[in-house]
């Protein structure tokens, strides 16, 4: 379920999946306030969108992504640290909280604050578990993460269970992708059969082949 604030006032009873108009202050603010510690935010070119809750299918699609871009990089020794809804902030210009994020290599940041895009890189991938917000993840995000400079982004769509994935552009805009050039060699259709297993199948079965798949 995604809730959208009109600042000043927090209103609760406002239920729309909507990017809302706000000033950077308002909308750190908003963000800040403990009714909603829970939710994940995002600004980009004077609006925020806020997000609170997910379903199951959202929540275990999230998990086993992450699950199997682990086991690939195990495999092929590529080095990886993953981050979970680790929040990203340009301070007056952006902020997301992506479902998950990606840095290659050996730098990648520390420490329990929200991570500072004037300090550190951005991540090199990033992904959205799309249920309900696919148009704002195809979308609105898309451009906000082009803008952002991450080298790849991927849309996972819980309901077809399709990736949507975009190459992007030193020079703004994105190419799309079949297979990953951040995890090296990752066919995206592997991942994808992957989940519509995982419908029946539990994690260690679903590993197991894929696994198999990997290695030849």
């Amino acid at each position: 379920m995604t809730i959208a604030i009109a600042p000043p006032e927090l209103n609760l009873n406002i239920l729309h999946q909507v990017w809302t108009p706000a000033s950077w202050d308002s909308f750190l603010a908003i963000s800040e306030n403990p009714d909603y510690d829970k939710a994940k935010f995002y600004y980009y070119h004077g609006s925020y969108f806020l997000e609170m809750g997910v379903g199951s299918d959202h929540a275990f699609d999230n998990d086993f992504v992450g699950f199997l871009i682990n086991l690939y990089c195990m495999i092929q020794k590529i080095p990886v640290k993953g981050f979970t809804n680790c929040s990203y902030r340009k301070q007056g210009i952006q902020e997301c909280q992506p479902d998950s994020s990606y840095y290659l290599g050996d730098h990648y940041p520390k420490g329990s604050s929200v991570v500072n895009l004037d300090l550190v890189p951005p991540p090199d991938l990033v992904i959205e578990i799309a249920d309900t917000s696919i148009n704002s993840d195809l979308g609105i995000k898309r451009l906000l993460y082009e803008e952002m400079g991450v080298k790849e982004y991927w849309v996972v769509d819980v309901q077809s269970l399709k990736i949507t994935a975009f190459r992007i552009l030193g020079n703004l805009g994105s190419d799309r992708l079949s297979t990953s050039q951040v995890i090296t060699g990752l066919p995206l259709v592997l991942l994808e059969e992957a989940l519509q297993r995982s419908r029946d199948s539990n994690n260690a079965q679903v590993g197991a082949w894929f696994m198999e798949q990997i290695k030849t």
